[in-house]
């Protein structure tokens, strides 16, 4: 089974939110602040990683994706800071 992450950008304003989701989290952020990623990420320059999830299957991944897009930008928020309080980019980490 291949598996597969959702992820959230933002800013460094944090006045956006991005919602993604792939099977290679570091390969897509690379993407993403190389610009080569969704125009969205481009435009807004939308490169921090405040937040993922990893799924054992990506289907759950992108299931994830869109649910998580469907919600307000509020509720994302809150979903972020239960985890990362700080806002860090956990591109770092990776």
């Amino acid at each position: 089974m291949i598996k597969g992450f959702t992820y959230i950008l933002t800013n460094k304003n944090f006045t956006v939110v991005y919602v993604g989701a792939t099977k290679d989290l570091k390969s897509r952020i690379d993407c993403h602040r190389n610009g080569t990623g969704a125009v969205f990420t481009k435009k807004y320059n939308a490169t921090n990683l405040i937040y993922f999830e990893e799924f054992d299957d990506f289907h759950d991944a992108f299931a994830r994706e869109k649910q998580l897009k469907n919600w307000h930008n509020e509720w994302k928020w809150n979903l972020v800071k239960v985890s990362n309080p700080e806002l860090k980019d956990l591109y770092l980490e990776l």
